[in-house]
C-alpha cells in the first residue's frame, strides 16, 4: 500500500504499486497547468492527491525544459524550513545571507520548471508565501500544490480530487468492472491473495464494500489487505460491525473523515498490542527509517526489547501499515502520513511516551551523525552522503525536538555541530546555518558544544556580508576551546579563520597562517579532513602567490594522506589545487587532467561548491589551450552552478579575476556572437551535464550535450523503446527503476542502456542525460 516512495533530491516519487485510473483528473490537471501558473489539488486525506500530482507532473515534464522538482512537506513542521526545502529540491546551495525566498526567486528567475509542493495543509501561510514569491518574481515557474485546504491566492486554480466512483451496489453491476474503486480493491486484494479477481459472484459484495468506504483509495487499500485471511463477504460483515460502532459516535464528524478513521481504527484493532505500541512509537520518525532506527526508537528495555521490534515491524508490513521500500543501504520502512498522524495521536494518549520516544529517536540520529563523522575521512563518503540524505527529515525532526523541548537544547547544538561535514561538503550550508543559529542562541554557556557550533557557523559563512561575522565566530570558538583546554576544537576553529582570510584575499596572512598550522601537525582529536584541508589551503595560497613548485609539494603530501585512507572529498580539492599550480607553471595538459579528476570526485559526493570552483579553473585552462568556444560553454555552465551558491563568488577578487580573464580571452578570440551562443549552451546544462561536458577528452571538438538537434548525426536513430529508456535515464532512474517503470526485466533495461551508449558513442549515463536535454 502507499503507492509511491518519496523521491529524494527533488525527484518525482517512484511508483511502487499500480496507478488506478484518474484519467479525467489527469487530463483536467494538465489542462489547468497549461493555462494557470498555480494549480492546487484539494481533497480529503487518503484520496490520492500526492500520487495524482506526481502522475500529472510526469505527464507534463517535457513542457518544462528545466525539469520538474518535488518538495515534500509532510514531515516538516517549521514554516521557516519551507523555502529551504524548496531550495533543496531545486539544487540550490546558497551561502548568502539574503532572505531564503529572495535567493530562491533569483535562482529560478530565468528557468522554465514545474515545482510540485506536496502536503501544504499544515504549513499554509508559508506555502502561500512561497507560491506568491515564485509567481510574482518569475515568468517561467509553475507550481502544482497538494493540500486539504486551498492556499488562498488570487492566482490559484483548484482541482477537487474526489473519491473514486463506486457503482450502486443494488443497481445493475454488469459494467462494474469499469469502476476504478473496484479495480483498485481487486488489484490490492490480488497482491495478498494471489488469484483473486472480480467475478459475478463477488462483484456485488466488493461494490457494497467500496461504497461503504466512500470510494476513498486509502480506506479501500487498508480493507483489501484483510483479504489475506478473510473472504469478501466476511470482510463486508466485519466492516459493517465497525460502522455500527462508529455511528454511535459524534455526528459532527464529517462522513469521509469517519470513513478513513474507521478504516484506520480497524487496522489498528487487528494489530497485536506490541504492534500497536511499535506503530505509535514509529510515528515520531519523519520520512523513512531502517530497522536499526526502528529498534532504537521502539525498544525501551521493559515493554519492548530490541529483538521484539523485527517481529512487530514484519507484522505491520504484512498489515500494510508500514511500507517497505529500497534505501541507500538496504531496506527502509515508512508510515503513510495519515497513519503516522494516527500513531502520533495514540502515542500522545500514553503518559510520558512521546518525549521519551522522541529522545530515543534524537539519540539515534546523534549516534548516526557521530558514526558518519568518524567515517567521513575514508572510502565510504558516497554512501554516507546517500544515507544522510535519506535521513534528512529524521535529522530535522531530531533537531527541532531538541531545540523546542526544555532541557534538550545542548543536545540540539551537539547534533548540529556533529553534522558540520554534511552542511559544508554536501551542499546544505544555509540549512546548517539555520539550525546552528537557533542552537547557539539557545546555548550561551561556555561548553565544548558551543565552541564546535561557533566554528562550524563560521565555516558556513560564504557571502562578503557574512564573512566578518563568520571570522568573529571562529575567533570566539578558538578562544573558548583554548579556555576549555580542547586543542582539537581550537585547531578546527583555526582552520576556519585561515579560510576566511584566504576568501578575503589577505594572501600573505593566509599563507603564514596555514604554514604554521601544517608545521604544527595534527593535534589529538583533530578531524583528518581538516588536517588535509589545512594542507589544501596552504597549497592554494602558494598557488595564488605564484609559488607553484611549493604548492605541488604540499599537494603531494596531502594526496598521500588521502590515499592512505581511501578518501575522495579532500582529495578532490587537492587535485583542484594541483590543477591551479600547473596553470601557474603553464603546464596545460597536466592542469586539465587534474581538473577533470577533481570534477569526477566532486560530482560523486555532490560537492557543488567544489564543482563551481573547478569549472572556473577548467574554463581558464581551455582558453589558455586555445579552446575558446569550449571555454565559453564552461563559463556558461560555471555561472549557472555559481548561482546555486553565490553569484558574486563570495566577493573574492582572486576568483572573480580568474573568471573575467577567461571571458576576456574567449571573447577576443571568437567574437561576441559566437561567445554568447556557446555561453548560452553551457548555461542551459544542469550540474551533471556540464560536468559531463568538462570531462570529455580535450581533442573532442564538441561534447554531445551541447549539440543542437540540427547538428545531430543523421545515422543516430533510437527505437521507440530506446527513446523511452533514454528519457528515464535523463530523469536519473537506475536500471531497476527503469525496469519497474516500463514493466520489463532489469537485464532488458540494461541491454537498452548499453545499446543507447553504443549508438550515440557515449561512455556514461550522464552523457545520455545531456543528449536528451539537448534534443528537447
Amino acid at each position: 500500500m502507499g503507492g509511491s516512495a518519496p523521491g529524494r533530491d527533488g525527484q518525482l516519487p517512484v511508483e511502487t504499486t499500480s496507478f488506478v485510473d484518474r484519467r479525467r483528473e489527469q487530463a483536467d490537471g494538465r489542462e489547468l497547468l497549461a493555462r494557470a501558473r498555480l494549480v492546487t489539488l484539494t481533497g480529503p486525506g487518503g484520496v490520492g492527491k500526492t500520487r495524482l500530482a506526481a502522475r500529472i507532473a510526469a505527464r507534463v515534464e517535457r513542457a518544462f525544459p528545466d525539469g520538474v522538482r518535488f518538495v515534500h512537506l509532510a514531515d516538516l513542521y517549521d514554516p521557516a524550513l519551507v523555502p529551504l526545502a524548496a531550495a533543496d529540491a531545486l539544487g540550490l546551495h546558497d551561502h548568502s545571507d539574503r532572505p531564503p525566498l529572495d535567493t530562491l526567486v533569483a535562482h529560478v528567475r530565468d528557468r522554465r520548471l514545474l515545482l510540485v509542493v506536496d502536503n501544504c495543509e499544515h504549513l499554509l501561510p508559508a506555502c502561500a508565501e512561497l507560491a506568491a514569491a515564485l509567481l510574482r518574481g518569475t515568468t517561467g515557474v509553475r507550481v502544482l500544490a497538494t493540500s486539504r485546504h486551498r492556499l488562498g491566492l488570487t492566482e490559484e486554480h483548484l482541482l477537487d480530487v474526489r473519491p473514486l466512483p463506486v457503482p450502486d451496489p443494488d443497481g445493475d453491476l454488469s459494467a462494474a468492472h469499469g469502476y476504478p474503486a473496484l479495480a483498485l480493491f481487486a488489484d490490492r486484494a490480488a497482491a495478498v491473495a494471489p488469484g483473486f479477481r472480480l467475478t459475478a459472484g463477488n462483484r456485488a459484495a466488493v461494490a457494497r464494500l467500496c461504497h461503504r468506504l466512500d470510494g476513498l483509495p486509502l480506506a479501500i487499500e487498508l480493507a483489501a489487505v484483510r483479504m489475506r485471511v478473510l473472504g469478501v463477504e466476511q470482510l463486508l460483515e466485519r466492516l459493517d460491525d465497525r460502522y455500527r460502532l462508529l455511528n454511535a459516535g459524534s455526528p459532527a464528524v464529517l462522513p469521509r473523515h469517519q470513513t478513513l478513521r474507521a478504516a484506520v481504527d480497524w487496522s489498528h484493532d487487528l494489530c497485536t498490542a506490541r504492534e500497536q505500541l511499535v506503530w505509535a512509537r514509529l510515528s515520531v520518525c519523519a520520512g523513512g527509517f531502517d530497522l536499526e532506527t526502528a529498534e532504537v526508537v521502539c525498544a525501551d528495555g521493559e515493554r519492548i526489547r530490541s529483538y521484539d521490534v523485527l517481529e512487530a515491524v514484519a507484522g505491520l508490513v504484512d498489515k500494510s501499515v508500514l511500507c517497505r521500500e529500497p534505501g541507500p543501504d538496504g531496506v527502509r520502512y515508512r508510515l503513510l502520513d495519515t497513519l503516522r498522524h494516527y500513531g502520533l495521536d495514540r502515542l500522545r494518549q500514553l503518559p510520558g511516551e512521546e518525549p521519551a520516544t522522541r529522545r530515543r529517536h534524537r539519540d539515534r540520529m546523534q549516534a548516526l551523525a557521530t558514526a558518519c563523522e568518524r567515517a567521513w575521512f575514508g572510502p565510504g563518503q558516497r554512501e554516507i552522503v546517500a544515507r544522510l540524505r535519506a535521513d534528512q527529515d529524521n535529522l530535522r525532526a531530531a533537531l527541532d525536538f531538541s531545540l523546542t523541548t526544555p532541557g534538550e537544547a545542548l543536545a540540539g547544538l551537539r547534533l548540529a555541530g556533529t553534522l558540520w561535514f554534511y552542511w559544508h561538503a554536501c551542499g546544505a550550508p544555509r540549512e546548517g546555518r539555520y539550525w546552528l543559529d537557533r542552537a547557539l542562541d539557545a546555548n550561551p554557556g561556555p561548553t565544548r558544544e558551543r565552541a564546535r557550533g561557533l566554528w562550524v557557523a563560521g565555516l558556513l559563512a560564504g557571502c562578503p556580508e557574512d564573512l566578518t561575522r563568520g571570522r568573529r565566530r571562529a575567533e570566539e570558538a578558538r578562544a573558548l576551546a583554548r579556555r576549555l583546554g580542547d586543542t582539537a576544537e581550537a585547531a578546527h576553529a583555526d582552520y576556519v579563520i585561515g579560510v576566511i582570510r584566504l576568501f578575503a584575499d589577505d594572501l600573505p596572512a593566509a599563507l603564514a597562517h596555514f604554514e604554521a598550522g601544517v608545521a604544527r601537525g595534527r593535534v589529538p582529536g583533530q578531524h583528518l579532513s581538516l588536517v588535509g584541508l589545512d594542507q589544501v589551503e596552504l597549497a592554494c595560497a602558494l598557488g595564488f602567490l605564484g609559488q607553484a613548485d611549493r604548492a605541488v609539494d604540499v599537494c603531494r603530501q596531502a594526496l598521500r594522506l588521502c590515499e592512505e585512507h581511501g578518501e575522495e572529498w579532500v582529495r578532490s580539492y587537492v587535485l583542484r589545487i594541483l590543477a591551479l599550480a600547473h596553470t601557474v607553471k603553464r603546464d596545460w595538459p597536466r592542469a586539465e587532467r587534474h581538473a577533470r579528476e577533481a570534477l569526477r570526485l566532486k560530482l560523486a559526493v555532490h560537492d557543488v561548491i567544489g564543482i563551481a570552483l573547478t569549472l572556473d579553473l577548467a574554463a581558464l585552462i581551455a582558453t589558455q589551450g586555445g579552446a575558446h568556444e569550449r571555454a565559453a560553454v564552461l563559463l556558461g555552465g560555471a555561472d549557472r552552478v555559481w548561482t546555486a551558491v553565490d553569484r558574486d563568488r563570495w566577493g573574492s577578487p582572486a576568483l572573480s579575476t580568474t573568471r573575467l580573464d577567461s571571458e576576456r580571452r574567449a571573447l577576443d578570440a571568437v567574437g561576441r556572437s559566437s561567445f554568447q551562443q556557446a555561453y548560452d549552451r553551457g548555461a542551459a546544462l544542469g550540474l551533471t551535464e556540464i560536468v559531463g561536458y568538462a570531462l570529455q577528452e580535450p581533442d573532442l571538438p564538441e561534447h554531445p550535450a551541447v549539440r543542437t538537434p540540427s547538428n545531430a548525426t543523421p545515422e543516430v536513430r533510437l527505437t521507440r523503446r530506446e527513446a523511452q529508456v533514454a528519457e528515464l535515464v535523463a530523469e536519473g532512474l537506475a536500471n531497476q527503476q527503469i525496469a519497474d517503470r516500463l514493466v520489463i526485466a532489469r537485464r532488458t533495461a540494461e541491454g537498452h542502456v548499453e545499446r543507447i551508449l553504443a549508438k550515440l558513442g557515449f561512455n556514461n549515463r550522464s552523457q545520455i542525460a545531456a543528449w536528451v536535454t539537448a534534443q528537447r
